[in-house]
């Protein structure tokens, strides 16, 4: 036989299905020490070692040890033994081949076994699937806190830039308060310095007019007709004070053209170096104007440009030193109904 031929054969040799030729021709080849040959027996006596744990067990027919006892006759018994004596004997592959090559003995499955193996991959299965799931949280749960530290050092940054921005505006806004109480100052400033220049004027008017010069006011009777013409003009009644109770007054001022004419009556007449000062109040007093009152018992006084007249909430007249003054200091003389 070839050695291809042998090697086919060693499936069948492991197995017990050779005949007696083709058994001594492979056990003689395995002893000659082909390795190859050698490997391939010991494979296929384990595989073959373990066959027979997969086959479902039968019992045996109740009569099956009659029917081989019945064939075992004597004479059946010697012609068996003469035919051991005359033939040749032959190397069985369950002695010496397994003295040389023992198969790897195969332990029959037990239920513990298999009970133990299920629980191992079980608990292996468990816990590869529970530190995948840790593993899996850990890095959704790095990548969510990543996200969030992102979106929070984002917002940080933005209310830093909106605190900043509100800083700014509000240093802004304190620069312009500042800016706008110093306009505001100098413009009262100016104001006063204009009504007291203004009350320097009408004096000197006044003054030329008592040394025999032109009047000051030419035709009052004229303005005031004028005044009452107009159809918003408004008449404010003054009354006296305790200073001079019996005194009294009559305001006309039209808030449009901001002109007004003051009739006064029987206020005592002006020490020297005073003048009697109109008063228009609002939040505080703004001067309207100056005039005198000598002997006679009426005076009048005649206001080209009135400034907030509109505004006015009450009027009065003070007797104040010549000139006038930016807010009053004297006593007041005349004043109006709230």
């Amino acid at each position: 036989m070839t050695h291809e031929e042998l090697e086919e054969a060693v499936p069948l040799y492991a197995a017990g299905a050779l005949e007696r030729s083709e058994r001594q021709a492979l056990e003689a080849h395995l002893l000659s020490g082909c390795v190859s040959c050698h490997t391939a027996l010991k494979e296929f006596q384990s595989v073959a070692s373990i066959l027979p744990f997969g086959l479902n067990s039968t019992p045996a027919p109740r009569a099956l040890k009659a029917n081989i006892m019945a064939a075992r006759t004597p004479t059946a018994i010697a012609e068996d033994a003469q035919e051991k004596v005359d033939t040749k004997p032959s190397l069985e592959p369950g002695e010496w081949m397994n003295h040389l090559f023992p198969p790897e003995s195969a332990a029959a499955p037990s239920s513990f076994g298999w009970a133990l193996s299920f629980a191992a991959v079980a608990i292996l299965s468990i816990g590869g699937y529970l530190a995948w799931t840790s593993y899996t949280q850990n890095v959704t749960g790095t990548a969510v806190v990543q996200q969030l530290q992102a979106a929070s050092d984002d917002q940080t940054k933005k209310v830093a830039a909106l605190q900043q921005q509100l800083e700014d505006r509000e240093r802004a806004i304190v620069q312009m308060k500042e800016e706008l109480q110093q306009r505001t100052t100098d413009s009262t400033e100016l104001k006063d310095q204009l009504i007291q220049r203004e009350a320097e004027l009408e004096d000197l008017k006044f003054q030329f007019a008592a040394r025999g010069g032109v009047p000051a006011n030419r035709e009052p009777e004229d303005e005031l007709a004028a005044l009452l013409r107009v159809p918003n003009a408004k008449a404010v009644s003054l009354n006296g004070s305790d200073m001079a109770k019996q005194a009294s007054g009559m305001l006309v001022y039209d808030a449009r053209t901001k002109k007004a004419w003051l009739y006064a009556m029987n206020l005592p007449e002006c020490p020297n170096g005073t003048t009697y000062q109109l008063w228009a109040i609002n939040d505080k007093p703004v001067s309207v104007g100056t005039f005198h009152m000598d002997s006679g018992e009426t005076a009048h006084l005649l206001v080209g440009r009135v400034p907030e007249f509109s505004k006015a909430k009450k009027f009065a007249v003070s007797l104040e030193p010549s000139g006038g003054r930016p807010t009053p200091t004297g006593p007041i003389y005349l004043v109006s109904q709230s």
